[in-house]
């Protein structure tokens, strides 16, 4: 089957870390500076800019969930002299400090020289916290009242604080369980403003509490939260639009998060609600496409992925699916694979305006492998996902086929991409499950090649992993735990 032609992330969401590069005003708690800057490409028809400088460049920051384009993929810059090593032993992986805390599910951010984390403290009370990335000094610490009790079949999946922060270098965006975003001061932790979504429009609490990580784009920040999918004024909190998605079964919340794309030439948010998979047009929230996906009870968990001109996703009890962008252009050749990312599409298959508005999806193929919480993440033209049966799977995309299929590994996973330092390396993926171990992946369509695996904590691990600096933060159940990679 030819492949698709890429999207790419919004111009506006690829230059999210060039925006974090540093906190204002206190910018001498990273280096100063960025340098030139240039586009390389990272990921699946991405390209991030990428600085000279080190430590708090552009191209160095982890400002949001999964990552600076929100696939996974950890920016070249990230990486230490000489690349990644292709150990996890302790003479490499080296921990450099660790604090406990209350539990959370939000994945650390990283933004210049602090490190952000969330934790719910004696079941009422939310908290956001900023520490120095390398001393793990506090630097902030705000907290307001949030707490709520999840129905008892859910019970062991906690009560604490779920979604992933996001920063655009001035402001930290929290969304709390209770279905609120507060915007803190990044420097200081002031709060700036909060947006209680049951409030200001009717809507009911989220049985399971909110789960969506909201994205900065441009002048707005976007959340799947107030039974349906908003776009506010980042600086102010003001909606500028809000359209109710459906919640599907059970509970208008939603648990996978959004992401903003360009596909056609125009941008596009891509929403994965708990019966169906939209696309929403980010200027005006119209709704161009709406796409039924069948889960179990509503468990549509992953944030789908973007392969070319087409969205990956996969449901609990459901199926995999890659679904074309309809109304875009020509499908071109897959791209080799060559261990890396795949680069930037051709100017002959570039999306272009001229190429018209999107009318819907059309199902390339279709599998019997079904997901869970875990989202996958793209390599050249391979998925490699975390299934329900706790295996990791490698999926040709341009044909839905299986590669191949390990060992059973926990019962999540969070996986971040390590691009290849240079000629001859490959890539490799950083995998931590949700028993406190840390996986080092060959990067092959050949066979499964586990690399070096590590324990780095005795509790859980559920919250996203997160990769910047030659630095690996990991938030345990119980405490945030940073570690010297080199």
């Amino acid at each position: 089957m030819p492949a698709p032609v890429a999207p790419r992330l919004s111009r506006a969401v690829l230059f999210v870390a060039a925006a974090c590069l540093a906190i204002t005003p206190a910018a001498a708690d990273g280096p100063a500076g960025t340098g030139g800057t240039e586009p390389t490409a990272v990921g699946p028809g991405v390209a991030v800019p990428v600085a000279a400088d080190a430590g708090a460049a552009a191209g160095d920051a982890w400002p949001q969930w999964r990552g600076p384009t929100r696939d996974g993929v950890v920016p070249r810059a990230a990486a230490p002299e000489g690349g990644w090593p292709a150990s996890l032993g302790e003479d490499r992986l080296k921990l450099a400090w660790r604090v406990e805390l209350g539990p959370s599910y939000s994945g650390p951010i990283v933004v210049g020289g602090r490190v952000f984390t969330t934790e719910t403290r004696n079941k009422k009370t939310e908290v956001a916290s900023a520490y120095d990335r390398r001393t793990g000094e506090l630097l902030w610490s705000t907290d307001w009242p949030g707490a709520m009790q999840v129905p008892f079949f859910a019970a062991v999946n906690g009560s604490w604080i779920r979604a992933t922060p996001a920063c655009d270098g001035k402001t930290l965006y929290v969304a709390g369980i209770r279905d609120e975003l507060v915007a803190l001061d990044a420097a200081t932790g002031a709060e700036r403003w909060r947006v209680d979504f049951k409030e200001r429009f009717g809507a009911s609490l989220p049985m399971f509490g909110c789960a969506s990580s909201p994205v900065v784009d441009g002048d707005a920040v976007y959340m799947q939260a107030g039974d349906g999918f908003v776009k506010l004024n980042k600086q102010t909190g003001e909606t500028l639009w809000r359209v109710e998605t459906g919640g599907g079964s059970r509970s208008g919340g939603a648990f996978s998060s959004p992401l903003i794309a360009q596909a056609s030439g125009r941008p596009l948010a891509v929403v994965q609600t708990r019966a169906a998979l939209k696309g929403i047009e980010p200027e005006t929230g119209a709704e161009r496409w709406s796409q039924p996906i069948q889960a179990f009870r509503g468990m549509n968990i992953l944030t789908p992925t973007l392969y070319k001109n087409a969205v990956f996703t996969s449901a609990h009890t459901g199926r995999s699916q890659l679904w074309r962008l309809a109304g875009g252009p020509a499908e071109g050749d897959a791209a080799e694979d060559t261990g890396e990312a795949a680069t930037e599409p051709s100017a002959a298959t570039e999306p272009s305006a001229a190429n018209g508005p999107l009318a819907g999806l059309e199902e390339l193929w279709s599998n019997k492998s079904q997901a869970y919480m875990s989202s996958p993440v793209i390599v050249g033209d391979y998925l490699y996902l975390h299934l329900k049966n706790e295996r990791i799977q490698c999926i040709d995309l341009a044909t839905g086929e299986e590669a191949w299929r390990s060992r059973p590994f926990g019962k999540y996973q969070s996986m971040a991409v390590l691009p290849p330092a240079g000629a001859g390396d490959s890539a490799q993926i950083l995998a931590l499950d949700s028993g406190g171990e840390l996986l080092l992946i060959a990067v092959t369509p050949t066979t499964f090649e586990l690399i070096d695996r590590r324990r780095v904590s005795d509790g859980e691990t559920w919250a996203h992993i997160a990769v910047s600096g030659g630095q690996v933060f990991v938030r345990e159940l119980g405490a945030l735990a940073v570690y010297d990679w080199r």
